[in-house]
Order: structure tokens, then C-alpha cells, then sequence
């Protein structure tokens, strides 16, 4: 039953940072997840402080909250002439930092370090349950990653051709009266959400490889959007069952080996891709030499 629930909890959390990393890749903003996943911190140890759990909703409020005002101020210093990949820097940096110097500062009265907030533990996820009126009802991740999955699903069902323009083409998006701007941050709270969702499973920093590898793996291997979501998404599961695996031979750690399959299967999609593939790429070299050649 432990094994049951590590593998539901793990591929919760690999669905919904799929779904989200796909228009994460699309508009060319891998790096956001990394900048989110550090840049909650001051929020989590401010929550902890005032709530004194980890498990407090207060917590996830605080810490979706930093996320957006990171998102928001990248975006701010964007708009006045800093480059994009230097607005990231600075801004989840100093959060961080700045999360880092309250738990440092608070160190005696917060038990909390970073450790428990960025690595996490997928294997302690089914001891943490959910209790109403005394009784059971499963681990607390599993409820809290699956109600945001459940969140992610909805707001993409409802607004999929919206998202999709907003990815793709911004400024078109813009012309026909859709709030591109909304739908950004709209996006990047869903990030917040899932990011901190996540903690107490895969942890903050391991996050962002799910947000970003099996996406990335599904973009070698289709070229339409929908496709991509449900191939990230089966890349997400499938490098669950493979790390856990992994992890039980090997004896290490559940979460870094989850990442690890999905590298795998992200290094076997940049080999073998049939249209973006290394391989398929040789041949073509190859096949326009010899046309050449005759």
C-alpha cells in the first residue's frame, strides 16, 4: 500500500507540472518554474512563523502569493529595458536570499530548513495523512496535489484556445481582445499552486526538472499542442514508475530518481525523434549529400 501511494503522489505531481511545463516551453519560459520554486521561500517561513505548521493553508496562500509578486516584478523590470534572463536572476535570487536569512534568523523558534521545503521526500508523503473527524482519508499530498491537478485541468479546459494563442502568438493574441496579460499571470499562479503543492513530495528544486524535461521530451516528438500535453503528461507517469524502480534498486532517493528516468527518456527522445531527432537529422544530412552527389 506504501508503494501504491508513493506512485499515485509522484504521478500527481509529474501530470500537473506537465500539463503546465508544455506553455512553459512554448513561450520560452523554462526558467520561470526554477525562479517560482525559489522565490516562495520568504513565503512558506512567514506563514510558518504566524501558523506554526507546515500544513496550514495559510502557507499555500503566503507562498502562491510570493510566486505571482516574483512573476510580476520579472515581468516589471522587463518592461524597462532588463533582459529577460537577468530580471530572473535577480529577483528569485533575492527571495531566496531573503528566505534564507528568516530561517537563519528565526532558527530556534521555526522548525523548518531547507531541506524539508526544497528537496522533500516522496517516501514520508503517505505517513502525513488527511484526518476528518479522526478518521483517515489518505496522505495530505495526495489531496493536495490532486486538487490542483484538478484546478490545472479546469481552467486549461475552459480557457484551452486562449492559452493556446497567448503561447503561440502573444500579439495576435492581444489584437483579437483577449487579456494576454491575464492569461499570463493566470498561468504563472497555476505554477505557484503546483510549485508549492509539490514540496512536501518532490520538493521545490526537483520540481522544475518535471516542469521541464518531460515537456521538453514531448516537444521532440509531436509538432501540435494537444499531442504534447497527453505525451508529457504519459513522459510525467512513466518517469515515476521508472524512478521508483530505480530508487528500490539502487537504494537512493525517490524523487532525484523520478527526474533521472525523465532524463533518460528526454536523452532517447533526442536521439531517436523521427523529425527532431539526432539520428533522423544524420539521415537527412546524409540523404542530401548523396542528392547532391548525383
Amino acid at each position: 500500500m506504501m508503494d501504491f501511494w508513493i506512485l499515485l503522489t509522484g504521478s500527481l505531481a509529474a501530470v500537473s507540472c506537465a500539463v503546465l511545463g508544455c506553455f512553459l516551453i512554448l513561450r520560452r519560459m523554462a526558467l520561470i518554474g526554477d525562479a517560482i520554486s525559489h522565490s516562495v521561500l520568504p513565503g512558506i517561513v512567514i506563514a510558518y512563523m504566524f501558523s506554526g505548521s507546515r500544513d496550514s493553508i495559510l502557507m499555500l496562500i503566503a507562498a502562491a502569493f510570493m510566486g505571482l509578486l516574483c512573476v510580476f516584478l520579472i515581468q516589471w523590470f522587463n518592461q524597462r529595458g532588463i533582459q529577460s534572463d537577468a530580471s530572473i536572476g535577480v529577483i528569485f535570487t533575492s527571495l531566496f536570499a531573503i528566505g534564507v536569512v528568516l530561517i537563519s534568523l528565526n532558527a530556534r523558534q521555526v522548525d523548518l530548513d531547507l531541506d524539508c521545503v526544497l528537496y522533500g521526500e516522496i517516501a514520508y508523503a503517505a505517513w502525513n495523512t488527511l484526518e476528518i473527524g479522526g478518521v483517515g482519508i489518505g496522505p495530505r499530498s495526495v489531496w493536495l496535489l490532486g486538487g490542483a491537478l484538478t484546478l490545472i485541468l479546469a481552467v486549461i479546459g475552459l480557457f484551452y484556445k486562449q492559452f493556446k494563442l497567448c503561447a503561440f502568438d502573444p500579439l495576435l493574441a492581444a489584437a483579437l481582445g483577449i487579456p494576454a496579460a491575464l492569461f499570463h499571470y493566470l498561468l504563472m499562479g497555476l505554477v505557484s499552486v503546483t510549485t508549492v503543492s509539490s514540496f512536501e513530495s518532490v520538493g521545490a528544486i526537483l520540481v522544475v526538472g518535471l516542469l521541464v524535461i518531460p515537456p521538453s521530451t514531448a516537444y521532440l516528438l509531436t509538432d501540435r499542442l494537444g499531442r504534447m500535453i497527453a505525451i508529457s503528461a504519459a513522459c510525467g507517469v512513466l518517469s515515476t514508475f521508472l524512478g521508483f524502480l530505480l530508487a528500490v534498486w539502487l537504494d537512493a532517493s525517490i524523487a532525484g530518481c523520478i527526474v533521472a528516468a525523465a532524463a533518460a527518456l528526454f536523452a532517447a527522445a533526442f536521439v531517436l525523434s523521427p523529425k527532431h531527432g539526432l539520428m533522423a537529422g544524420r539521415l537527412r544530412r546524409r540523404r542530401r549529400s548523396l542528392e547532391g552527389a548525383a
